[in-house]
């Protein structure tokens, strides 16, 4: 073991450590208490909106105005929301008269939550799951990625200030394969939230299962948009647009894949490229531009091999990487940017279709029936989220219901009441987030029976 090794353990050791010294005291709080300390967290956060989104525009490479309107904003709504819905949650209780009898049930927060969150959205997603652990009484500790961990630094030094006692949220900075896998191991930990690759939950399912933790996964996926002949497309095209490139495609919840009724198709994919090409891509700083730069030179290079093997197998790239000029600023000439791309002739086997690329990259193809496009959109091992754009009431409930995915939006993309349960099927993840769902996840339900 060498002294890095060394080095993660201890300071997780060292957080667990702290999460359990706090627990009881944190626990012991009304949901009242709790509730106004993560409402004060938040007006904090919004108080410094602005040193946030430039600090996560730097740090991740989105668009400052991603940024200041999307990341920064639902961080701030994370803790507010769960402030508020965890003062509502009620518990059950039923009466047995002929045996004398009623029962009810309590919920107890479980202990110290481990909590893995992604780079693609950096402090949004760790608030997604700070806010809901300790709102139900637990203490956490929480490693955001090794890649964009500014916010998180700049989130612990408003805890003390909002009233969060030491110890009830302790940040650890490393590497998965180190500070994540001595978090998932801890025996200490009852709970892992993560929200990343398949690939990496699928070993933290491993590592986790010698002792029985309860987990929650939030995975990838390859989300199609299905995009019938009486669609729309004023509406649609430049929605789709939005879905496929936001965040430099960087979202799990984007739209890689474009089922376009036979009809239309021509027209749809001319008027989708020119919508596309209206997408600026740059200095993330300059708020006229569109697309960030991808969060590092592999992933690039991952991405664009995506491309190159589409052309390979004898698609065409319509628009985007290798077929337009990209202009960048002198500063920012080296950095890891690349132009919105769209990808046809792509056969439904290619992994262009099959693999979640997680970049600024979207393939359009043609269907003829409403059979065909359900059998061929759930043709993949992913199943997080899908669009459906049609004029036929019928017809959206029909294929909403058909649809293998955790949430299916019909004429509108990432319209979101946090109410409502978030996750995927298939290897898009294992378990639900949101009010009810978070709330039965971070903790433990007891049935009591008393005789009288």
């Amino acid at each position: 073991m060498n002294f890095c090794q060394r080095v993660t353990m201890y300071q997780v050791e060292a957080a667990v450590k702290a999460a359990k010294e706090a627990f009881p005291i944190w626990s012991s709080k009304s949901p009242l208490e709790r509730s106004q300390i993560l409402n004060k967290l938040a007006d904090l956060i919004e108080h410094d909106l602005e040193a946030f989104a430039q600090a996560e525009s730097k740090d991740q490479g989105k668009t400052i105005t991603f940024a200041r309107t999307v990341d920064i904003p639902r961080a701030v709504h994370n803790f507010r929301f769960f402030a508020s819905s965890i003062l509502h949650h009620v518990t059950e209780c039923t009466e047995m008269p002929t045996m004398g009898c009623v029962h009810y049930t309590s919920r107890a927060p479980v202990g110290v939550a481990g909590l893995i969150s992604p780079w693609n959205l950096p402090l949004y997603l760790l608030t997604w799951k700070i806010a809901p652990a300790i709102a139900c009484g637990n203490t956490v500790v929480a490693k955001p990625s090794e890649m964009t961990s500014v916010t998180a630094w700049m989130m612990c030094k408003l805890m003390e200030k909002a009233g969060v006692p030491p110890g009830v949220v302790n940040v650890v900075f490393g590497a998965g394969a180190k500070a994540g896998e001595a978090l998932v191991c801890h025996p200490d930990v009852p709970l892992i939230s993560f929200t990343g690759s398949t690939l990496t939950a699928q070993r933290i399912t491993e590592k986790s299962a010698p002792h029985c933790k309860r987990l929650s996964l939030e995975l990838g996926g390859k989300n199609p948009a299905i995009i019938f002949d009486d669609a729309d497309l004023g509406q649609c095209i430049p929605t789709t647009v939005r879905s496929s490139f936001a965040n430099q495609g960087e979202i799990c919840l984007c739209t890689s894949r474009i089922f376009v009724q036979r009809g239309i198709y021509s027209e749809f994919l001319k008027r989708f490229v020119e919508e596309t090409k209206k997408w600026k891509t740059g200095n993330p700083s300059d708020p006229t531009i569109n697309v960030g730069a991808l969060i590092s030179k592999e992933h690039l290079e991952k991405v664009r091999n995506y491309v190159k093997k589409a052309q390979a197998e004898g698609a065409r790239v319509l628009c985007g990487e290798g077929v337009d000029p990209l202009a960048l600023p002198p500063g920012n000439q080296k950095g890891y940017f690349m132009l919105p791309t769209v990808i046809a002739e792509v056969k439904d086997e290619s992994c262009c279709m099959q693999e979640e690329i997680f970049g600024p990259v979207t393939c359009v193809v043609p269907f003829d029936t409403e059979e065909e496009v359900i059998r061929r959109a759930n043709g993949v091992k992913y199943g997080l989220a899908a669009t459906v754009w049609s004029g036929n009431v019928g017809r959206v409930h029909r294929v909403a219901h058909r649809l293998q995915s955790g949430l299916v939006w019909t004429n509108c993309w990432l319209v979101r009441d946090l109410n409502l349960p978030f996750g995927g099927m298939k290897a898009s993840g294992i378990g639900r987030e949101g009010a009810k769902d978070s709330y039965e996840f971070f903790t433990e339900v007891k049935t009591i029976t008393i005789k009288h």
